[in-house]
């Protein structure tokens, strides 16, 4: 391998750690799971804890409602821009860069011109997407700590009021049940006590945790979250659905995830540095006889 192929390759290798997801095997795994009655598949409202869209459902036992506006089973909504349309800065640089190349190869000369083959100025491609991808994830981070107060900033734990009005009215317990749950959650996760965790979500939600646990212990593997702290929340929406009530909470809290092997080896995750988390939890109680419990947990952005 010749020296500058060797330089970009050691470029991009040490790149790669800065445009890594943190670790995501906490309950749920970073994904969008779980039911939400009638409004599974409709996002619910942003809140100042949430200020961005929540990801559509992964995973659901929920019947999908046809969508109004969708002429086939893949087509996006009438009058909804494309991709194209809706990143057109990504789109005018990946098509600068693409079209430049590719010019430079019908040229003879190489994807941006110059003389050290095509493998070489492939390399450089990739390193420029990479940095460009970089650049784009910081500025993402940015915005997202100015439009919360700042990261960096002291926060009271608790809940705020939502993002409106909602169609029930919760109480200061109702809340406190919330963050309780949030980490009781966590704590049974950890323990790996399915019978604590049956009594604190729902069915659906029980076979996902189980499934996930399942999956870590064919491995060797066994994920631990630690020191939870539940850091603010407010209520995106609380409706009723015959006897069930329903209510959507964002709640931000950091933690410690960690996955270790069977020698108790990390491989995955750190213990020394704390992770954020901002999800959207969904809980579900029947009115007047019930407990609240977990029907869906939510990404955000």
């Amino acid at each position: 391998m010749s020296r500058p192929i060797l330089r970009a390759s050691l470029l991009l290798l040490a790149l790669a750690p800065l445009l890594a997801a943190p670790a995501d095997a906490r309950p749920g795994g970073g994904r969008s799971m779980g039911s939400r009655g009638s409004r599974t598949y409709s996002p619910p409202p942003m809140t100042q804890t949430a200020p961005y869209a929540a990801r559509p459902m992964e995973r659901s036992y929920a019947p999908a409602a046809p969508s109004p506006g969708m002429n086939a089973p893949f087509s996006r909504p009438m009058g909804q821009p494309g991709f194209a349309q809706r990143r057109p800065l990504m789109t005018g640089f990946m098509g600068g860069l693409v079209g430049a190349g590719l010019f430079g190869m019908l040229s003879g000369h190489g994807f941006f011109g110059g003389g050290g083959g095509g493998f070489l100025s492939f390399i450089g491609l990739l390193f420029q997407i990479a940095i460009f991808g970089f650049l784009i994830v910081m500025v993402l981070r940015w915005l997202a700590n100015r439009r919360n107060g700042g990261a960096g900033a002291p926060q009271r734990p608790g809940f705020s009021s939502g993002a409106g009005t909602p169609a029930v009215t919760l109480s200061n317990s109702d809340y406190q049940n919330f963050q309780q749950l949030l980490l009781d959650i966590q704590a049974a996760w950890s323990a790996q006590n399915m019978r604590a965790l049956s009594t604190m979500a729902t069915p659906e939600m029980v076979s996902y945790f189980s499934e996930q646990l399942a999956d870590y212990a064919s491995r060797g593997a066994r994920n631990i979250v630690s020191d939870v702290q539940f850091m603010r929340g407010d209520l995106s929406e609380a409706w009723r659905e015959g006897n069930m009530t329903y209510a959507t909470v964002a709640m931000q809290y950091s933690l410690y995830d960690v996955t270790t092997d069977s020698f108790g080896n990390v491989i995955d995750g750190s213990k020394t540095e704390r992770q954020a988390v901002t999800e959207l939890w969904t809980f579900v109680r029947a009115d007047g006889r019930g407990n609240w419990i977990l029907s869906a947990i939510q990404q955000v952005g």
